[in-house]
């Protein structure tokens, strides 16, 4: 199992918006740069809006930042794009045997790790932001 992808395509659409400035970014676009289906990026786009991260308006194709690139955090694009719900990136299983020492006990073991492990992840997605993957693409493809 892993994390849904809506956050990497998050990153991807925001990086996009970005280092396609000043020319339109419709959802068709940035659908081809993400090889995926225009109406997941609408989707996808609508979660942004809504988060203040981008910003899009009826009729008129393409979007902008709603803010500098060095303003949105990653934890600010996880939260926009609902990956998990709220502590909720790893979940116990809920009806473990209350028979059995382990299942009498396990929920109440491991509950703290993991909220400190998401604690942990979501303070190092504090400290990266759009601009970080922007300059590295950028680098990468010596674009500017």
């Amino acid at each position: 199992m892993s994390i849904s992808s809506r956050f990497a395509v998050g990153i991807h659409i925001l990086t996009f918006i970005e280092l396609n400035k000043g020319k339109v970014s419709s959802s068709d676009y940035i659908a081809k740069s993400v090889n995926t289906n225009p109406a997941l990026i609408r989707k996808m786009m609508g979660m942004l809006k809504r988060a203040g991260l981008i910003e899009v308006h009826p009729g008129i194709a393409g979007a902008k930042l709603a803010k500098k690139p060095s303003e949105i955090t990653l934890l600010d694009v996880y939260k926009a794009v609902n990956v998990v719900r709220e502590n909720q990136l790893f979940r116990i299983h809920e009806h473990p045997n209350p028979n059995c020492p382990v299942g009498r006990n396990i929920q109440h073991s491991i509950e703290p790790i993991f909220a400190a492990a998401q604690l942990e992840m979501e303070n190092f997605l504090k400290k990266i932001t759009l601009e970080n993957i922007v300059e590295d693409i950028a680098k990468k493809e010596e674009i500017g």
